[in-house]
This record gives C-alpha cells, sequence and structure tokens, in this order.
C-alpha cells in the first residue's frame, strides 16, 4: 500500500489524484487531519484515515500497512516543523513501511538565505538517519506565478526586488512525478531535483508576457527596503514581507538556477514551462 499524507492540500492531493490513474484504489491510502474533507477519495475506494503531525500515535495507525509512504512537507510558521517531520519519519518506520519519500525543496543546501532550506535539510538529515531507504523530492518553486510575480497583470510591470534565473515548474508535473516513482518499479534513493526544464529571470518573463498578451509588460527593480516598505504599504505584515525577500535573495545568488532533466524523464515529456502556464493563466 502507499500512503499520503497531507491528501486533502493542493500538492498531496494531485498527487493521489495521479495514483489513482495508475493503480487500484484499495492499494492508497490517505492519512489527513479530518476525514471528511476526504470523503471524495473513500468515495473512489481509497483507504481514508485521520493522522496529523501532532499525533505520532494517530500516524502509526494510518499508516499501518504501508509499503512506501509520501510525507508532504508542512507549512506552519508557527510549528515546530523540524520535531513534527522527525516524527512522522519516526512513525512511519514505526509503522513498517519500507521506503519514506518527502517532499523537500531545490536547493535545500546549506547558506541557502531561504528558511525552510534549514527545515527541509533537517528532516532529510532525519530520513537518513531512519534506517529505510528513503527519497526527498527537491521539487523546483511550484507556486501560483503571480505569488512571485506580483499583480503584473493589472499593473503591467513586474515590480519585484533583483532576482536569479529560477525553473519555475508546475504543482501538476511534480504531483505526477511523485506519483509516478510511487507507483512505478523505478526506486531512486536520497535527494532528486524537479524542475521545469528551463530557470528564467523576471526579465526573460516580462519578455514572454509582453509576446503573449501584445502588450508591453515592464520589469522594474524597487531596492529591498522599497519592496519591504510597498508590501507594509498593502497590508502585509513585516516579518512576512522579509521573510519573502529571502527567497528573491536566495534566487538572485544562484541558488535555483539550476534546472534538472530529471522531470521530463520521469514524465515522458517536457513539463510546463513559464510560456505553458502563463498561457494558460491567460485563458482561464
Amino acid at each position: 500500500m502507499i500512503v499520503v499524507t497531507g491528501a486533502t492540500g493542493g500538492l498531496g492531493s494531485a498527487v493521489v489524484e495521479n495514483l489513482l490513474d495508475r493503480v487500484p484504489a484499495d492499494q492508497i491510502g490517505v492519512s489527513v487531519r479530518d476525514v471528511t474533507r476526504a470523503r471524495r477519495f473513500a468515495d473512489r475506494g481509497v483507504r481514508v484515515r485521520q493522522g496529523s503531525y501532532e499525533d505520532p500515535a494517530a500516524l502509526r495507525r494510518s499508516f499501518a500497512g504501508a509499503e512506501q509512504v509520501l510525507l508532504v512537507s508542512g507549512n506552519d510558521p508557527a510549528a515546530d516543523l523540524v520535531r513534527l517531520h522527525r516524527d512522522a519519519v519516526g512513525a512511519a518506520v514505526e509503522a513498517g513501511a519500507d521506503r519514506i519519500l518527502y517532499t523537500s525543496q531545490q536547493a535545500a543546501v546549506p547558506g541557502n538565505p531561504y528558511p525552510p532550506s534549514e527545515l527541509h535539510l533537517a528532516t532529510e538529515q532525519a530520513l537518513a538517519r531512519s534506517g529505510v531507504a528513503w527519497t526527498a523530492l527537491r521539487n523546483g518553486a511550484y507556486g501560483p506565478l503571480d505569488q512571485v510575480l506580483g499583480p503584473w497583470r493589472q499593473t503591467g510591470v513586474i515590480a519585484q526586488p533583483e532576482d536569479g534565473p529560477v525553473p519555475y515548474t508546475d504543482r501538476a508535473d511534480v504531483a505526477e512525478a511523485a506519483a509516478v516513482l510511487l507507483a512505478g518499479d523505478r526506486s531512486l534513493d536520497g535527494p532528486i531535483t524537479l524542475t521545469a526544464p528551463t530557470a528564467v529571470t523576471f526579465a526573460e518573463v516580462a519578455t514572454i508576457a509582453s509576446a503573449l498578451t501584445g502588450r508591453t509588460i515592464e520589469r522594474t527593480v524597487p531596492s529591498d527596503d522599497q519592496w519591504v516598505a510597498d508590501q507594509l504599504a498593502t497590508g502585509v505584515p513585516e516579518p512576512v514581507a522579509r521573510f519573502m525577500l529571502t527567497w528573491y535573495q536566495a534566487s538572485r545568488a544562484g541558488y535555483f538556477a539550476a534546472a534538472d532533466p530529471l522531470l521530463a524523464e520521469l514524465l515522458g515529456r517536457e513539463p510546463r514551462s513559464v510560456a505553458d502556464r502563463l498561457t494558460a493563466q491567460l485563458r482561464g
């Protein structure tokens, strides 16, 4: 059995949907905080059990019978996610899982100024000490493009801090690749990087967006301090703005610059590009 955590979230639910295309439903289980939100999976024959990272005993029960467990990383900034992830790894081991997969982050390496890197590194270290086979899916940035580009469609301007090349990756592609690994005969050990095929800068995105929209999309570069002040003026709390700024700082330092061909290999096709995603966004 394959058990997926966080299966009512965006990434986890997409992984389960892809698994349902590849393996019988009775070979899939989900561990979710609120079982009522997973009714659509239960109705299709998926085993649904309650479990949360805050309750290792419940996790062990929800993982029972699993050969593989996919741990979707937590995202609560107020929680001790390192401890919670370590407990989740321990619960999977105690439940008898043969392999643990974990949704990590591209460039989860020492020195990366983006704070989640430290969380992912610590979790990968816990996996390495677990005594079972493991795979860390170091996913490329797969959030909505507007999250990093800002309101460019309304303003005609990408006004974000200085950046560097990033292989912006589609969440649907990442989810499909995770399902391919969980359902297939191929196993990959340790950290692997899953990204779109090409890393682009905001200036390049502006050029792409201009061609797609038929209007000139400008790229402007406010200073870090000015950008933070602009965020505060729109109601973003200062700690949140400064946290977001570290992502741009990491990109400009080149931490996310490398694109990896593995995602395309797993999918058997080219992953969606920024141009593909912007096109779909504009049509939607």
